[in-house]
């Protein structure tokens, strides 16, 4: 994370929510696209992403698949049923969370 330390809280939520719009992605890929909706503002390093998947890993909430592609392993990761249960609880928590924060800061 670079520009916005405020994101590190959230950013297993994050990955989960991006792994819910898609059917699978690699970690590449999940800091592009994540770069991509917030016009640049989260800029994830692997350093915070992989750590993250990891333990979303361990944890049963993704799970991954290594795929071939132009003759080079690429990892790819999948939401488990779990992990689409815990994105939706999160999902919740996250617009309660941001409806305070906007009652809060008068936005």
């Amino acid at each position: 994370m670079k520009k916005n330390s405020l994101y590190k809280g959230t950013l297993q939520n994050i990955i989960l929510k991006l792994l819910s719009r898609e059917v699978k992605m690699y970690g590449y890929q999940i800091t592009q696209r994540a770069k991509e909706l917030t016009q640049g503002e989260l800029e994830m390093t692997e350093g915070a992403l992989y750590p993250s998947l990891h333990k979303l890993e361990s944890e049963g909430m993704i799970t991954s698949e290594i795929r071939k592609i132009n003759g080079r392993d690429r990892k790819y990761y999948l939401l488990t049923e779990k992990g689409k249960r815990q994105q939706a609880e999160q999902e919740t928590e996250m617009k309660s969370y941001l409806l305070n924060l906007q009652t809060i800061f008068n936005i």
